[in-house]
């Protein structure tokens, strides 16, 4: 197959490579296809193809399955022997990539462009052959087979320019003197387009000049009738004129060279100028640059008229894109360019109305102002007849609406028109598609750059890391960062480092960006202004979360409604430039954030408008439903559980939501962890010690199992240090008790302090499972330290406490923990009855296939190695291999494989022990966890002895020690020791 992709939408679509047709599969892969076609190289955002797809009715499954299509469309190119990706994901959803590839739409539009210009140079025979090649791409209606609303709607776009090309090819051919033949089709095109004016025109001229006079005037009359009774309006000037040339034989009629002339206001062709000043020190957007050279791409003389739209949030350098663009193209706009800001975000004055643009255009376009009409209709007629034979640039700035701007576009002729605007502006069709430009913020080189040019190399320079900073404080947003820079410029006597320890202080930063003519404050209180009153209570609400990110259930929980409101609510936050797209996370949810300056604003607006309690409901209301969802993803991972939590009043949410989130409770988990991070260190920072510490409860597991030990550390800490602050005895115990369990694997007399702890905080608070979790893991201290008759003890304590509970889970750990003790105590036997006892109590006590499962299993793998019956020993340790792998549980998996590891050892397959023990050593050791990596270095000594390696055995076992004596364990310090004295020197 070939190596480029032949796309053809003007008709049924298909593809083809090597004109050999490509199946797409089934109507819905067809249709995302469609969707990816309707903006070649622009992103689609996973909302668009679902609302398309499905019609306004999605399953809940539905942007997996669109994921599904997407991989089933990339999966077919590839098999037609495509080896570059066509079609890439980019937030918020995909792109496809036709750099390499045709599409016919773009070579129709190419070969449209080409023949208008043609025609404009008087080569009438080149453009009637462009003009066929244009038309014969078409083989049906557009997109035809493929529905949708966006799709049918671009169907209607494409066929009106397809009749506009018909039109103006018929036109070049009545040029030519080709009435005669063009005559039959020129019927059945009227037939098929009864209202359409320019066809009659054709026909008409086309009857007239072949000596049929009579039926010229029966297409007339025939088209009056049809606009009288459908549209109740006469004629066009342009049909009355040619109706009238025709009664009285105009010799002009006869001419093949031009048709009759209108009318047209008398003017002056002046040429204006009107750009305001170029931007000093503008950097960076190259990409953004290149997007809008789109614009001007072909012939100078391009007939289209073009529009690019620039969007982005307050500050974002929107004016300042369009005003560089502008004076790099100026010179293919020989009829000069028109500016005028539409004040669509204005502290001081109304929007400018559209009224007072078009005088002021006209006159500038050299229409006495006596001249002027008077009515709005009457100025958009003027202004677009005098745009109509102008190659003119149009700079609208700071647009407010659609309706705003809609007068002031040209209806035809060779104009551009860039449009900016805080607001997405989704009504504007930017053409071609690349020229609708949405502006992020500059990347760390290009706002680095931004302060070096306005501050100076001088003092920038040395001061690099000061500067990359100073960037980050002011979130790269080009308005904050010539505020910063312009007040360095300023001040000489400032260290760059001296306006970062300024900023650094979050209650001062607007103020300190919000100095002089140009601040940051009132850039944003523009925007806001314009807000409806609930998209922005959701944004001053957002604005007090410590969240970096969210979904939408989020922002449902601080206005107490339902996600689909809050996600409409959401939308227009994002419309309105106050939020950004991050991604969509693993569960199929977009995540949105704020810029950092605004999240500022939005917390001031929140603490100025909003009452303290309101402000205190919707947080803790969502710390409530944060923890809902957690417990529950917690308790979907593994029901059985032994887990102590607060009296905290859950939220009751919907179930259909709650599957949503929860589809994979580990992979939500892993999406919410920066924000159950920050939650909890709010919660506590609030002094709602009983949220904290319950959220770090319930995220443990899924922080164990993760190896997130640096947040499950910070999380514990932070919710103990509440929890002493309120005097809650049961919160302290429960995060000494998740301290000691973080600190088992790592450092045993660091584990012991908070086991005791934990203690003596669940005996206060008179909590029977917090003391029986204790006493579990205290055994495991004392075993681990050698003390196996006090493991033993305390083993004996926490079983019938677990037992009268009806705890199974702590069942089975205890039963695992005293079948450990036995196999130290070398009585295998004994320790048999106990692991079969604590695997019966996990298969018993539930029917997933649960991380308490693994353990149960693991150990009783190794009390078959401890009885030499090595089949029913690895038998053991695959099964757990298999149930950490999916559980992603990295430090379970260590010592499965240290398990496994030891089975093939003892039954001499050396090679394959050594290779599952290193792939083990590299897990436990990037999990930081020293016990582990220390028991299989041990065991990789012994593959070594018996290699006959004394060298590599030594080396292994010095590595066990440094791991043992990290950890602390007396015990296997002392193994270690014993097996490098046995090794002969």
């Amino acid at each position: 197959m070939g190596e480029h992709l032949s796309f053809k939408v003007l008709g049924p679509l298909e593809v083809a490579a090597d004109e050999t047709a490509i199946p797409l599969g089934g109507a819905r892969q067809r249709t995302i296809l469609a969707l990816l076609l309707l903006a070649p190289g622009r992103v689609v955002p996973v909302d668009t193809m679902v609302e398309t797809v499905w019609n306004s009715s999605p399953p809940t499954t539905a942007r997996t399955q669109v994921a599904i299509c997407v991989a089933a469309l990339r999966k077919i190119f590839k098999g037609a022997g495509i080896d570059d990706e066509v079609i890439v994901t980019a937030h918020p959803g995909y792109l496809l990539k036709t750099d390499r590839h045709r599409v016919d739409t773009l070579e129709f539009a190419a070969l449209v462009q080409t023949a208008e210009q043609h025609a404009r140079d008087g080569r009438l025979q080149e453009a009637a052959h462009h003009y066929a090649q244009a038309l014969a791409l078409w083989r049906g209606p557009a997109f035809s087979g493929v529905g949708g609303q966006v799709i049918d709607d671009e169907t209607d776009r494409l066929e009106e320019h397809r009749l506009n090309a018909y039109d103006d090819s018929t036109r070049v051919h009545l040029e030519l003197g080709q009435h005669q033949e063009l005559i039959p089709e020129l019927i059945a095109k009227v037939r098929e387009h009864p209202l359409r004016e320019r066809l009659r025109h054709h026909l008409m001229l086309a009857q007239y000049r072949s000596g049929r006079r009579a039926d010229a005037m029966e297409s007339f009359r025939e088209a009056r009738r049809h606009l009288i009774d459908e549209l109740g309006i006469e004629p066009g000037p342009d049909l009355q004129e040619l109706h009238d040339a025709i009664l009285r034989d105009d010799p002009f009629l006869t001419s093949v060279t031009a048709e009759p002339e209108t009318a047209t206001p008398a003017r002056v062709h002046a040429v204006p100028s009107e750009l305001p000043p170029d931007v000093p020190g503008f950097t960076g957007r190259e990409r953004e640059l290149a997007d809008l050279d789109s614009l001007v791409a072909g012939s100078e003389e391009d007939r289209s008229s073009t529009i690019g739209v620039i969007t982005g949030t307050a500050g974002i350098g929107k004016s300042g894109l369009a005003t560089r663009w502008a004076f790099r193209v100026a010179e293919h706009f020989p009829d000069g360019q028109l500016f005028a800001d539409l004040r669509g975000y204005d502290e001081h004055h109304d929007p400018t109305k559209t009224h007072e643009v078009l005088s002021r255009f006209l006159r500038s376009l050299g229409v006495p102002a006596e001249q002027v009409p008077a009515e709005l209709e009457e100025r958009v007629s003027l202004y677009r007849s005098l745009l109509a034979d102008r190659r003119v640039l149009i700079i609208l700035d700071n647009a407010r609406s659609y309706a705003q701007i809609r007068p002031l576009l040209p209806g035809s002729g060779r104009c551009c028109v860039v449009v900016t605007s805080r607001d997405q502006l989704e009504q504007l069709v930017a053409w071609p598609s690349q020229a609708r430009v949405h502006l992020g913020v500059l990347s760390e080189g290009e706002a680095v750059q931004l302060l070096t040019t306005i501050v100076g190399d001088r003092r920038i320079g040395p001061a690099r890391t000061d500067a990359v900073r100073l960037a980050e404080l002011c979130e790269h947003l080009p308005l904050a960062l010539r505020i910063a820079a312009a007040r360095l410029a300023s001040k000489p006597h400032w260290p760059v480092k001296f306006l970062v320890s300024r900023l650094s202080d979050e209650r001062r930063r607007l103020d300190e960006l919000s100095q002089g003519e140009s601040q940051i404050r009132a850039s944003f209180a523009l925007s806001y202004r314009y807000l409806p009153s609930d998209s922005a209570r959701l944004f001053r609400r957002l604005g007090l979360l410590d969240v970096p990110d969210f979904t939408a259930w989020a922002a449902a929980a601080l206005l107490n409604n339902e996600v689909l409101d809050a996600e409409r609510l959401i939308e227009n936050l994002v419309d309105a430039q106050f939020l950004e797209v991050v991604t969509m996370d693993v569960t199929g949810q977009l995540r949105y954030r704020f810029n950092g300056l605004l999240r500022l604003y939005a917390a001031e607006r929140a603490l100025e408008e909003e009452p303290e309690p309101e402000r205190l409901g919707a947080v803790t209301r969502f710390l409530r439903t944060l923890l809902t969802i957690a417990e529950q993803a917690n308790r979907m991972e593994d029901p059985n559980a032994t887990v102590t939590h607060s009296q905290v009043q859950r939220r009751r949410l919907q179930s259909s939501l709650m599957d949503d989130l929860l589809t994979a409770p580990l992979e939500w988990f892993e999406a919410e962890r920066p924000a159950l991070v920050a939650s909890v260190r709010q919660a506590a920072r609030m002094g709602v010690a009983d949220l904290s510490w319950d959220l770090t409860v319930s995220a443990a597991p899924f922080f164990a199992i993760r190896n997130y030990l640096e947040d499950y550390q910070s999380c514990c800490e932070e919710a103990l240090a509440a929890a002493h602050s309120v005097g809650d005895a049961l919160g302290q115990g429960a995060m000494h008790y998740n301290l000691g369990t973080l600190e088992l694997g790592r450092n045993l007399d660091a584990a012991a302090p908070h086991f005791e702890e934990a203690l003596r905080f669940y005996a206060e608070a008179e909590d029977r499972t917090g003391r029986a979790m204790s006493l579990r893991c205290m055994a495991m201290v004392d075993r681990m330290r050698g003390d196996l008759e006090l493991a033993m003890e305390r083993c004996g304590e926490a079983l019938p406490l677990f037992r009268e509970m009806g705890d199974q889970l702590g069942e089975a750990h205890t039963l695992n923990n005293m079948a450990e003790i036995e196999l130290g105590l070398g009585r295998p036997e004994v320790a048999m009855q106990y692991a079969q006892d604590a695997v019966r109590v996990e298969e018993d006590s539930s029917a997933e296939v649960t991380r308490n499962l693994a353990q149960a299993l693991h150990r009783l793998g190794r009390v078959h190695l401890a009885l030499d019956q090595i089949p029913e020993a690895e038998a053991a340790f695959l099964r757990t291999v298999r149930i950490v792998k999916e559980k992603s549980d990295m430090i379970g998996l260590a010592h499965a494989l240290l398990g496994l590891g030891e089975a093939r050892l003892v039954r001499g397959a050396l090679e394959q022990a050594e290779t599952t023990l290193v792939d083990a050593l590299d897990i436990a050791e990037e999990g930081k966890n020293p016990l582990a990596a220390g028991q299989i270095s041990l065991a990789l000594a012994r593959v070594s002895q018996e290699r006959g390696d004394d060298e590599a055995a030594r080396d292994h076992l010095r590595c066990a020690y440094r791991h043992f004596v990290m950890v602390k364990s007396p015990v296997w310090m002392q193994r270690t020791k014993e097996a490098l004295g046995a090794l002969v020197d």
